[in-house]
């Protein structure tokens, strides 16, 4: 007791004792993640408020051999910013690391820390006629340090790419405390291994990123949404496709909805509407952007003309406001909170080529309808960068805790659907503790050697969000 009241007493000196938390009440939220899943104890709260403190506070833990584990906005779904239940592990809050450091609008790119939200720096972006792309639901909540180390993905991936792809440079902590200073505003720079694609993805395992410099791009002047309601996702498919080649890289967002979803999410909201006359079994959500101001709204019209022609889409609605667009992406971004009243749910973050999408949709659904005849299919997702969320409702009137019982079969039952169509088990969402030990049975054993060899090195102690990843 006497050593851990001393440790606590350094780290108290290093961000002061206001930033050191320990009441029960206080630490709670920082150690249930945002389904339930994962729940862990802890021997404190640190938030530091700089990238020096930080540093201070790692070389404290290596000292007295203690694991840490750095949360961001605490929204990851894989259990990856939570500790275990020992109570051995301290918790690194890095929300307090909150500051805009700079925007370059010369270079299109802005450094800002760690604990920014990623609305945050949406809005540091838009303040300067620029555009940081990277968008998700919990975008309100979710940080820029948690949005990298998970390699956040978002609707925007169609056109923009990844966290990874968004990222220039990284200010990192290692394991023994120094600061590597990644950052950089270059847009080319071959001087040996670019290393902060190591710690992009990385989950905290490798080091603790502190800050980052984040690509910017030109704010689109005009976007034009549309829900579309069609048969199935093959026509999803081809309408894809003829959205690209009329548009190209102007299709910024392609979602799908089923049906099931949709009614999901009408019972749950009550202001939610169906913005189309009709059911349709599926739905696609299509948004294009462009600099030029006018003519956006008749380009996506006549698209959807030519579609209804070739009977690929039986109805379709375009936003007439932007009360409208909100609307309509309501409907997308409400699909996983609608599914909670609806009882347990077995959740999926997989990806597959785009062109297998369709396929992969309906051989996985006959999958578990063989497993679980009277359980319900709810995938949605990116089919423009062929992620679907591919959750599984418990049946009608189950026992939640028996159907989440079911959670490693119901698994292998559409992982292994995932893997026939040269897929992942996790497109967005990383690895964290949930998937820890799936990634052994699916990952090339040479990419796992590699990886343990990369953790050995960087953490030899095993100190660095231990117990996740790997």
């Amino acid at each position: 007791m006497n050593d851990a009241s001393a440790f606590l007493d350094r780290l108290a000196q290093i961000v002061g004792a206001a930033n050191v938390v320990v009441d029960p009440d206080l630490v709670a939220p920082y150690l249930e993640e945002p389904r339930g899943l994962f729940r862990g104890r802890a021997i404190a709260v640190v938030r530091p408020g700089s990238t020096a403190e930080v540093a201070a506070v790692v070389s404290a833990c290596a000292a007295a051999d203690v694991a840490i584990v750095p949360q961001g906005g605490n929204t990851g779904l894989v259990g990856g910013q939570i500790p275990d239940a020992g109570g051995g592990e301290l918790l690194l809050s890095l929300k307090r690391l909150n500051r805009i450091r700079e925007v370059d609008v010369d270079a299109d790119a802005m450094i800002v820390e760690a604990g920014v939200t990623l609305a945050e720096a949406q809005a540091a972006a838009e303040a300067v006629d620029r555009l940081f792309p990277l968008a998700l639901a919990s975008e309100g909540t979710a940080t820029i340090g948690g949005n990298l180390s998970s390699n956040a993905g978002g609707v925007a991936v169609i056109a923009y790419g990844n966290a990874r792809d968004l990222t220039l440079g990284v200010e990192v902590v290692l394991a023994d405390g120094r600061v590597a200073n990644l950052l950089s505003k270059l847009r080319k720079d071959n001087t040996g291994y670019d290393l902060k694609d190591l710690f992009v993805g990385a989950e905290g395992t490798l080091g603790i990123v502190t800050a980052a410099s984040l690509k910017l791009f030109a704010r689109p002047r005009a976007r034009a949404t549309a829900f579309v309601g069609l048969a199935d996702p093959g026509r999803a498919l081809a309408l894809l496709k003829m959205a690209r080649a009329r548009f190209g890289q102007q299709v910024t967002s392609f979602e799908i909805m089923p049906r099931i979803g949709m009614e999901f999410v009408l019972a749950y909201d009550a202001n939610a509407r169906d913005p189309l006359g009709d059911a349709h079994p599926w739905y696609a959500l299509i948004e294009v952007s462009a600099q030029q101001e006018d003519g956006l709204d008749d380009a996506l019209t006549a698209l959807l003309g030519d579609a209804l022609e070739r009977e690929l889409i039986a109805d379709a609605a375009l936003a007439a406001t932007l009360e409208q667009r909100e609307a309509f992406w309501r409907l997308r971004e409400s699909m996983s909170d609608a599914q909670k009243p609806q009882g347990g749910s077995i959740k999926h973050d997989v990806s597959t080529p785009v062109g297998a999408v369709p396929a992969f949709i309906a051989e996985a659904t006959a999958a578990v309808a063989a497993f679980m005849p009277t359980a319900r299919v709810v995938a949605f997702g990116h089919l423009g960068d062929g992620n679907t969320h591919f959750n599984v409702s418990q049946p009608i009137g189950a026992d939640t805790a028996a159907f989440l019982g079911q959670w490693s079969a119901m698994n292998e039952v559409v992982h292994a659907v995932v893997a026939r169509y040269a897929g992942s088990i996790s497109a967005e969402h990383g690895i964290g503790a949930l998937k820890r030990d799936l990634l052994k049975r699916v990952k090339d054993p040479v990419a796992l050697d590699l990886m343990r060899a990369l953790k050995g090195a960087l953490d030899p102690r095993g100190l660095l969000n231990p117990g996740k990843v790997l």
